[in-house]
């Protein structure tokens, strides 16, 4: 179980801790992975956000662990060291790799109470701790935001994904995750994208008082005031993409609106398939910049 600490009554995972779940759960979704079940997906290389520029250095605390073999036992040669050669952390010497391209993402997590109902929540929850922990691994420059949204959105930290829960109150406020998730981005540099998962259409906004209104089935002045939010987004360059779980007809209707507005993709996916279509999507983005930039 992974280690936990307590801030302000609040408890949350520590580094550690929140690694080794991320870690975890990758590691199961990729497990799952056919690789023909998408047909165009290749899975053997997934760190293809950096590139080696065949220049070492001296390993440094947070560096990509690239070790280069040769150059670190010529260290503990030249140090002294004789057959068996035993090494010391000073002894480390890594490839060094040229980051050349960076993305900005920002993942919305649908907390409404639907989620849970529907069974979609802890698939959604798992799938952000691996999106995660492969953005951290793999492309430790890249960025990462997280914003949880029902009647209202909030900013969420890494930390926080593996207590977060729910929220016992209706709606699914998109308008104010747009609005939080544009926020964020606008302090990132790179090719920024949201990335949206959620199974019901937006049942509430934030009125013209400030105050979260919320009704069901939408009303148009909640459709309308979600789209101002996307048409801001496009107009910032944002991508949003959207994964949808167990979609009904009026979800999959607001969604053609937002994708043809946005110029974004949607996916229509299930509890069991989220995992696969998300990773990968982000993967062969990363490698279809990379492509672009040669």
């Amino acid at each position: 179980m992974a280690s936990t600490r307590r801030a302000s009554g609040v408890k949350t995972s520590t580094p550690l801790g929140m690694r080794r779940l991320g870690q975890n759960a990758l590691a199961e979704l990729f497990r799952k992975l056919d690789r023909d079940r998408f047909g165009r997906h290749d899975l053997e290389s997934v760190g293809v956000g950096h590139e080696r520029n065949h220049t070492t250095k001296p390993y440094e605390w947070g560096d990509p662990f690239n070790l280069h073999i040769g150059r670190t036992i010529r260290n503990a040669i030249v140090r002294g060291e004789t057959a068996p050669v035993r090494l010391q952390p000073d002894d480390f010497e890594i490839e060094q790799t040229e980051q050349l391209v960076r993305s900005s993402t920002v993942l919305m997590l649908d907390l409404s109470l639907s989620m849970p109902m529907r069974d979609n929540f802890l698939p959604a929850k798992k799938v952000a701790m691996a999106l995660h922990s492969l953005i951290s691994m793999q492309y430790p420059r890249d960025y990462l935001g997280i914003v949880g949204f029902s009647e209202v959105a909030r900013t969420l930290t890494a930390e926080q994904l593996p207590e977060v829960s729910w929220d016992f109150v209706y709606g699914t406020n998109m308008q104010h995750g747009f609005q939080l998730a544009r926020q964020l981005l606008s302090r990132q540099t790179g090719t920024k994208q949201i990335v949206m998962i959620t199974d019901g259409e937006p049942t509430a906004h934030i009125n013209s008082y400030g105050e979260p209104e919320f009704h069901y089935p939408p009303v148009r002045a909640t459709v309308d005031a979600t789209l101002l939010e996307v048409s801001r987004c496009t107009r910032e360059g944002i991508r949003i993409n959207t994964f949808m779980l167990d979609p009904d007809r009026s979800l999959q209707h607001f969604i053609e609106q937002m994708t043809r507005l946005n110029g974004g993709r949607a996916f229509f996916t299930t509890p069991q398939t989220l995992g696969d279509y998300v990773l990968v999507d982000f993967i062969e983005q990363k490698r279809e910049m990379l492509r672009s930039r040669r």
